[in-house]
């Protein structure tokens, strides 16, 4: 028996390993690849290169250029009337999540529901499925910042990385720290041991030090910090703590933060991106500048609204005018805040908080629609692209390794049709994607 198991062991190990991703990434070892296409836009600035080309060697960049000489033995990628560009960053995003998107009021109640009755494993293979539409949209790396169970995206990161499934590249925080309750508002006694499901409960500096250092110990990538949750905040005091023991072992730390006081306190506590931020006062703004703290705003269109509201169905005039009266305020508040942001200097990074099941997009199609709010809010399509790219690497730590085309960075590549700096829905377009060094998508 044991000499049987030693014989099958190698072969069920093979089976087990040979996903197509790890297959890609084995044949992008040794070999040298060419892409070219009409432009280049290489995420560091704001030129735009004609006739492109990148040389690719196994998972690098080895040069980027304008009529690049291409070596004999190199395979050659043509995309002919394409923008080569970085691949997408999503620094907020939630992969282990997807709502029912029909009822926008009651997310707490959908919430709740996920976390009830769906297990962690069953969760991750949800982000299974959900990571591979990101990829194929051209979002290279995520940054998965909780609603993701007890470590579920600990474990997707961990599988894509060991090339058991195709993915991208994630950041993960684990479960987010929170004050009592979290974001679940009151639940009676019986229920509320389903909190920690979701979040670890703070009590005080001391008690958010120890849940950061869990959260190190559980895998986490960087620190989520609920600030203001429902019905509880963390305070001034803890979130210093938090931000302390994190940064002591140079991991960055998120903070949902909405309204004065919350932002205030993630602000003043040297967070390293403010997340949503709806309402932010300009005085927060201007630290935020000045510490070069983040923004990620998770923002959408009224169009994204209609149609997470609505569906498939045909609304009647009704229904459509209800809606838009419900969310343009929000909606308009939302491109007053970016439009102030920007004007202060605060650095922006993209991201979707994309977790709802939307009727016209898969996961990954559906995250690109921000960058429609973005342009919306009168940033440049040169803006957008930044933010999705150099911005989002810097924020995340990995601009060493991602985020630019430039010699010796991963080969993070991704093209659309045209030039999306004339049509920023280019965009949401990919028709190439190469995630280090290995292709996932050609469709040209």
């Amino acid at each position: 028996m044991r000499t049987l198991m030693k014989i099958c062991l190698p072969a069920l190990l093979l089976l087990i390993f040979a996903s197509p991703t790890r297959s890609q990434s084995a044949a992008a070892q040794g070999t040298r690849t060419a892409i070219r296409a009409a432009r280049l836009i290489d995420g560091k600035g704001e030129t735009v290169v004609s006739n492109a080309v990148i040389l690719v060697e196994n998972d690098k960049i080895v040069s980027v250029g304008s009529g690049l000489a291409i070596p004999g033995d190199a395979k050659v990628i043509d995309l002919g009337d394409a923008t080569l560009l970085p691949g997408f960053i999503d620094a907020h995003t939630h992969l282990l999540s997807e709502m029912d998107g029909t009822n926008l009021t009651l997310q707490d109640v959908e919430m709740l529901r996920i976390v009830a009755t769906q297990s962690t494993a069953l969760r991750a293979l949800l982000g299974a499925r959900l990571g591979r539409e990101d990829l194929e949209a051209g979002i290279t790396t995520v940054r998965d910042l909780g609603n993701s169970g007890v470590n579920g995206d600990v474990a997707l990161r961990d599988a894509i990385n060991n090339g058991w499934l195709p993915g991208p590249r994630i950041v993960a925080a684990t479960r987010a720290l929170a004050a009592q309750g979290g974001q679940f508002g009151p639940l009676t006694p019986q229920a509320q041991p389903i909190i920690e499901q979701e979040y670890v409960t703070i009590r005080g500096a001391e008690s958010a030090r120890q849940a950061v250092r869990q959260a190190l110990y559980d895998g986490a990538n960087c620190i989520k910090v609920i600030v203001n949750g429902s019905p509880a905040n963390v305070t001034l005091d803890e979130m210093k703590a938090i931000v302390d023991e994190a940064h002591t072992v140079g991991v960055k730390v998120a903070a949902h933060a909405i309204g004065e006081k919350a932002t205030r306190v993630a602000a003043e506590a040297g967070a390293d991106s403010i997340e949503h931020a709806y309402i932010v006062p300009d005085d927060v703004l201007k630290m935020m500048a000045e510490k070069h703290i983040f923004l990620v705003p998770t923002d959408g269109t009224m169009q994204t609204f209609e149609d997470m509201s609505f569906g498939t169905r045909q609304p009647s005039a009704e229904e459509k005018s209800r809606m838009e009266k419900q969310f343009q305020p929000f909606v308009e508040r939302s491109r007053d805040r970016l439009h102030r942001a920007r004007k202060m200097g605060v650095p922006i990074a993209s991201g979707s908080d994309m977790y709802l099941s939307m009727p016209k997009q898969n996961r990954g199609q559906a995250s690109l629609l921000v960058f429609e709010a973005y342009a919306e809010a009168g940033m440049t399509p040169m803006e957008i692209i930044q933010a999705a790219t150099r911005n989002g690497a810097q924020l995340l730590g990995m601009l060493d390794r991602i985020g630019t085309l430039e010699a010796g960075k991963l080969a993070d590549i991704i093209a659309v049709p045209g030039d999306p700096t004339k049509d920023v829905k280019a965009l949401e377009r990919a028709r190439f994607v190469m995630k280090g060094g290995a292709v996932i998508k050609n469709e040209k």
